[in-house]
This record gives C-alpha cells, sequence and structure tokens, in this order.
C-alpha cells in the first residue's frame, strides 16, 4: 500500500493514513471486500508504531470505511452510496471554492467561470 507520511505536516501520523485510505476507497483503487493489510505490517512498513496503524483503522472504522474482524482482519466497507456522494461533493466544493477565489483575484467573471467549468467539462 502506498501511503506518504510527512513529519513535517501539522496533521497527526494516523489521519494522514486514514486520510490516504479514505481517499483510495473513494478513488476506487481499494474495493469493498478488499482486506487492508494488517495494522503490524503496515506499521512495519511505514517504519510507525502499531498504535498509530491501529488508531487509523479505527478512524476509518468509526467513518463507515472499513470494517474489522478478530482474527481475520480489516476490510474496506461495501460503501453506501449516499455516503460516497456526500464525500465526491466535499471535495468538490472545496476545489470549487479554491477556484472562485483565484477567479476573483483574476478578475474573472461569473459568466467566464461558468464557461470555464463547461469547456473542462467537454462543453456538456
Amino acid at each position: 500500500m502506498n501511503i506518504n507520511i510527512s513529519n513535517a505536516s501539522g496533521e497527526p501520523i494516523y489521519l494522514q493514513i486514514a486520510s490516504q485510505i479514505k481517499t483510495m476507497i473513494l478513488e476506487g483503487k481499494l474495493r469493498a471486500g478488499e482486506m487492508l493489510p494488517s495494522m503490524r505490517n503496515l506499521a512495519l512498513e511505514l517504519r510507525i508504531s502499531f498504535m498509530t496503524t491501529k488508531r487509523a483503522y479505527e478512524e476509518l472504522e468509526r467513518q463507515g470505511f472499513i470494517e474489522s474482524y478478530t482474527g481475520k482482519g480489516s476490510f474496506v466497507k461495501a460503501q453506501n452510496l449516499e455516503l460516497f456522494r456526500e464525500e465526491q461533493l466535499k471535495q468538490i466544493e472545496a476545489l470549487l471554492a479554491e477556484a472562485g477565489q483565484k477567479a476573483q483575484q483574476c478578475g474573472v467573471t461569473m459568466e467566464e467561470l461558468h464557461e470555464l467549468l463547461d469547456l473542462v467539462n467537454g462543453g456538456e
């Protein structure tokens, strides 16, 4: 599993791990029912504490992205389509807010912004 940890980030390591796994699930890189690396193996791979990976998995389970079974491991949970859509909308809103700020800084009108959006979406 390709997870990058930044010690320079102000975000706790367990949240960095949870966030990256969540992104892989939302992007379809990890599919429903797929087994995640064991907490111990992931800790060894990332050279971090077992407790850190345990905390990351607990966070993902709390958010409804994975489910864990004693003696079997942790698996990607079948996603509620509404939850998936809500996560995607949240990401889109953040990107659009950033684009809106940049447009405002450059004096781009709403009409021009709409035209750009149509253009990048293939004129749909």
